[in-house]
């Protein structure tokens, strides 16, 4: 990671650092999760969460699990090049995360480059929930 984002100043006042530390851990989380143990995402979900996987929208924790855990490949590799995060006003207390990088799948000598958002959404005292994600390979 490049620590954009931290070095590059929001605008915003108060509880800054707060919400950045929170997006970094959760992008750590959720990338090693990925690699390691995809099936155990679908707990980071809500049932009104959505998922846009390629331009292929899925909705609600079980059927994000099962289109995650049925992408057509076992093992890959993310690597995070940048992250960037802000409050979120419309949810209290919510961070929108948009996140770039490089993915490497098993047995493929070249890797491919991706950008994802998420919306977490506060659910308890320092627990969030994945309210959106939209995940894109960048061609080109």
């Amino acid at each position: 990671m490049d620590g954009q984002g931290k070095e590059g100043g929001n605008g915003a006042e108060g509880g800054s650092d707060q919400f950045e530390v929170v997006a970094r851990a959760f992008v750590e989380y959720y990338y090693h999760t990925f690699d390691t143990n995809r099936a155990a995402l679908a707990a980071l979900y809500g049932h009104g969460s959505m998922l846009s996987f390629e331009g292929d929208r899925v909705a609600g924790a079980d059927e994000i699990g099962r289109k995650l855990a049925g992408l057509p490949f076992e093992q890959c590799r993310h690597v995070v090049c940048t992250i960037d995060c802000q409050p979120t006003p419309s949810f209290p207390g919510g961070i929108l995360v948009f996140v770039s990088g490089n993915l490497q799948l098993a047995g493929e000598e070249h890797h491919l480059r991706f950008s994802q958002m998420f919306q977490l959404v506060p659910i308890e005292q320092g627990s969030f929930y994945v309210q959106n994600d939209i995940f894109r390979l960048n061609y080109g």
